[in-house]
């Protein structure tokens, strides 16, 4: 099943982004010019309710707010949506503008509008000041919006008449309407553009990552060599394209290493089998007696015996490979299990004529049969080469930083060119070497498979350690370097 595309769920979200944003600052307009209007207009019903009540201070009587309705109502002239009502003392409404029945109900009986058609609202005493706090909101007859004061005023005889001063809001709502639809058309209009110009820059923002993936494409077996471009990389990339290169790298280094395994493999079997098939073939060519037979039988026993240890060898480095490679550390003295390989070996060192010295003392954690089978590969490869009568040293000590643990034999000084090589597997320094015998050595060596060495670097490295070879005139030493334990 194909995945979800990058591009596409990178535009949802900013397109999503795009509409919270919208959202936001919409609501906030929207909000901010409510707020606006009806700040304004309440400054308009307050100044228009002041003005009404101090002209109508300045009449005389009921009958002059009747003489003289023109002048209280050209308070509210010019603009239609303001309404006013005036009631005399008696409470009927005296003067009426622009009310389109939006405001007191006519009385039933009589007809005429008064006080007590007038919705539930606060009244104003005449002598506290019109404030924006005395506003109140009721539906007009109409059902329109309306918002007002309905204050006293103290006429010049004493008596109290009643102004009511209205604003018709239905022409506010409808300007917040519009204004609201038009926010939300330019906001899906917005996200919409949003998401389409998003994922055509995603797009375009993710070419290097597509660029990226053709290289990769490209690298085959036949083409390890092949790197991804770094030049025309976003330095967000940078990092990524440097791994990948790093492991394209690595995957070369293996497969060639691989394949020189393979092939160093199949040419070091194929000597023991050629020998044996050889030396059969020479048996059979006519009839032998039965000590040739025997002899015959021991060679090739002696070859399958070689081929098992180089089995046993490709298999161990095979699972030492593996990340679950499971090791059992302790600590324990180096130079006590130095001198109990040394006794194994003794025999055979003295078949060879050469002496076995340990020297140092100090205690190592590392994986205690491991520990042998590396120490007795070098054993066994010194024991090879060190000429009659020479002496084999094994040596521990220890730092602040690693345990050294180091067999050193005399003999022929190894050239420095093949001084890092040789912990390569099958390598050999001389190839006449690999026709050497093994002279029974067992316990972890490989005798003269070319393992021996690639084995002691392996369980090094599974110890987090190293080794390293050094050689001169006068010895060759290889040098174990186990960490502290932490």
């Amino acid at each position: 099943m194909r995945g979800r595309s990058l591009a596409a769920a990178l535009a949802l979200a900013f397109g999503a982004t795009t509409l919270t944003v919208f959202v936001l600052v919409g609501s906030f307009l929207y909000i901010a010019l409510e707020k606006q209007i009806k700040a304004q207009d309440n400054l308009d019903i307050v100044l228009a309710a002041r003005h009404a009540r101090r002209l109508a201070e300045e009449l005389e009587s009921a009958q002059s707010l009747r003489d003289h309705s023109e002048r209280l109502t050209s308070v509210v002239l010019g603009n239609e949506a303001l309404s006013m009502e005036v009631f005399d003392p008696d409470g009927k409404r005296a003067i009426e503008h622009n009310i389109a029945g939006a405001l007191a109900a006519p009385d039933a009986a009589s007809g005429a509008a008064t006080v007590a058609g007038l919705p539930p609202l606060t009244r104003v005493a005449a002598t506290a000041r019109i404030t924006e706090a005395d506003i109140g909101d009721w539906t007009g007859r109409n059902g329109a919006p309306i918002r007002g004061i309905f204050t006293d005023a103290r006429l010049r005889n004493g008596d109290t008449a009643s102004l009511l001063v209205a604003r018709n809001m239905s022409d506010r709502w409808r300007l917040l309407d519009r204004y609201r639809d038009k926010l939300n058309m330019a906001g899906v209009a917005g996200v919409v553009l949003a998401m389409l110009l998003g994922y055509l820059l995603i797009r375009a923002a993710l070419r290097p990552l597509r660029d990226i993936a053709a290289s990769a494409s490209l690298v085959t077996v036949n083409r390890l060599d092949t790197r991804i471009a770094v030049a025309r990389v976003p330095s967000e990339l940078e990092a990524l394209v440097a791994s990948l290169n790093a492991m394209l790298e690595r995957v070369e280094h293996g497969f060639q290493r691989l394949s020189r395994f393979t092939a160093d493999l199949a040419h070091d079997m194929r000597t023991p089998l050629s020998n044996m098939r050889g030396a059969a073939e020479v048996a059979l060519a006519r009839p032998r007696s039965v000590d040739d037979y025997e002899t015959l039988l021991a060679s090739n026993l002696e070859e399958c015996d070689r081929l098992s240890r180089m089995i046993e060898s490709v298999l161990f480095l095979a699972r030492a490979e593996h990340p679950q490679f499971v090791k059992q550390l302790r600590e324990f003295d180096a130079a006590q299990e130095l001198t109990h390989i040394a006794e194994y070996f003794e025999g055979i060192a003295e078949d060879a004529d050469v002496r076995l010295r340990v020297s140092g003392t100090a205690s190592v954690t590392a994986d205690l049969e491991l520990f042998r089978r590396a120490v007795s590969n070098l054993l066994a490869n010194a024991i090879r080469y060190t000429p009659p009568g020479g002496e084999i040293v094994l040596d521990a000590g220890a730092s602040a930083e690693a345990v050294r643990v180091s067999v050193e034999n005399q003999g022929q000084p190894i050239p420095a060119e093949h001084l890092e090589r040789i912990f390569d597997r099958f390598y050999r320094v001389d190839p006449s070497r690999s026709s050497l015998p093994s002279s029974g050595v067992s316990q972890g060596s490989t005798g003269s498979t070319g393992l021996g060495l690639a084995i002691v670097r392996t369980i090094m490295e599974l110890h987090g350690g190293s080794v390293h070879a050094e050689s001169d005139a006068r010895s060759t030493r290889f040098v174990l370097r186990f960490p502290r334990a932490s």
